[in-house]
């Protein structure tokens, strides 16, 4: 089974990414880099956020079935 991958640049304020906290916030919308919307479970962002919330480039690889599979931090 091949997969896909998009690669987004996201920029999420702690104040912002505090909302997970609360339960006001489950999705992310964002844009590809190439143009593509795409959303996902704000939790695939877990382990990059820090003291300043999420920022940089990933890539999201789903399955054929676009189902999420991996997130990898390249940027």
């Amino acid at each position: 089974m091949s997969q896909k991958a998009l690669r987004v640049a996201i920029n999420i304020e702690r104040d912002e990414y505090l909302r997970v906290y609360r339960g006001t916030a489950r999705t992310v919308f964002a844009y590809s880099v190439d143009g593509k919307s795409v959303q996902f479970p704000v939790n695939i962002l877990q382990k990059y956020v820090d003291q300043d919330g999420v920022h940089g480039e990933f890539i999201i690889h789903f399955d054929t079935k676009n189902k999420f599979k991996s997130i990898e931090k390249v940027g």
